[in-house]
């Protein structure tokens, strides 16, 4: 394979090409972006394909697409701009008291639940810190997490199919339960809910489309309910109005309701059947060490779920911290 000295020839503006490319799909697209003209950024991509010594984007009906070599292109396009990034943040930090940034990934479950919380906790503590959110599904999250343009991801702890090298620290449990407004005829019910007591009352769930959906479904099946619900929504804003209204129930994790539990609008109606664990908390990387604003960051989420889980988890055992000691001893056998 001939040497392609990409050290000497590879310009910044060329990574950015590739990044924008990706991300858009279209040459059109991509030049407004970059504030190109067509031409132009044709013209830069051939120099870019010359430099590499490969094709790296193939037209198609929509657009563009990588080749295998535009998809290495992009990788280390990705990881460069993420590492400048990091630099900036970095550069502007220094000389300001409490100052520093953080980039921030977090699941939806989470992002509606437990980070408003830990951010008002944290501009209290350290209103110059910069935060950076970035909200996707696991699958989304993770690669940007290696790549090292997130420090670290938020949100439900999934036990991953393959080891991926990343540390799991589990902060809290958010179990899927039955969330009902303050005085809700079953809260009131003498001796234990059943099945045909929630059955009773009309059900307002979250849609299925992610995996949380499937284990709502889960939990309606150990309870004995009926998974063909006629009322679903992708807006948590709208089950919310709906339970606080009416004697509605849902189901979901109870932590997407943090705020309305800590304030008592909500209440949790005890289950005929116990709950699935579902672990929850941060994943980051192994190395390098977490800089000072991603440590206050952790801080602020910890300390706000310590505040919190008297109210939200008091029926709940607390996390289970073996998975945070064997991530770190395989950590340490690695190194």
């Amino acid at each position: 394979m001939p040497r392609r000295y990409l050290d000497q020839k590879l310009k910044l503006s060329a990574l950015r090409l590739a990044d924008a490319l990706d991300a858009h799909g279209s040459l059109l697209k991509a030049g407004a972006a970059l504030g190109l003209t067509q031409p132009a950024l044709s013209r830069s991509l051939r120099e870019l394909e010359t430099v590499v010594g490969a094709r790296l984007f193939e037209r198609h009906a929509r657009g563009v697409r990588p080749t295998q070599a535009g998809i290495v292109v992009i990788r280390l396009a990705r990881r460069m701009l993420a590492e400048l990034r990091r630099a900036e943040e970095e550069l502007d930090a220094l000389g300001i008291a409490e100052g520093g940034a953080v980039a921030v990934g977090v699941l939806p479950v989470a992002a509606v639940g437990v980070l408003p919380g830990a951010l008002i906790r944290l501009r209290a503590t350290h209103p110059r810190l910069r935060v950076r959110l970035e909200q996707g599904r696991t699958e989304e999250l993770l690669p940007m997490l290696a790549a090292r343009e997130i420090d670290l991801v938020v949100g439900r702890l999934y036990t991953p199919a393959i080891p991926d090298g990343f540390l799991r620290e589990a902060l809290w449990e958010e179990p899927i339960s039955v969330l009902a407004r303050a005085g809700h005829p079953l809260l009131s019910a003498r001796g234990p809910v059943t099945a045909a007591m929630l059955a009773r009352h009309e059900l307002v769930l979250p849609t299925v489309s992610q995996r949380v959906g499937q284990e709502i479904d889960h939990l309606l099946a150990l309870i004995g309910l009926p998974r063909d619900v006629p009322l679903r929504s992708s807006s948590y804003g709208f089950i919310r109005e709906m339970l606080l209204a009416s004697d509605c129930l849902s189901i979901m994790p109870r932590s997407m309701m943090v705020g309305d539990l800590l304030r008592g609008a909500l209440r949790v109606v005890p289950l005929p059947v116990p709950a699935p664990p579902r672990p929850a908390g941060i994943i980051r990387a192994a190395d390098p060490p977490p800089s000072a604003a991603t440590t206050a960051f952790v801080a602020a989420l910890a300390a706000f779920v310590a505040e919190a889980a008297p109210h939200v988890q008091a029926d709940m055992p607390p996390p289970d911290t073996s998975r945070r000691r064997s991530d770190r001893t395989r950590a340490r056998q690695r190194a």
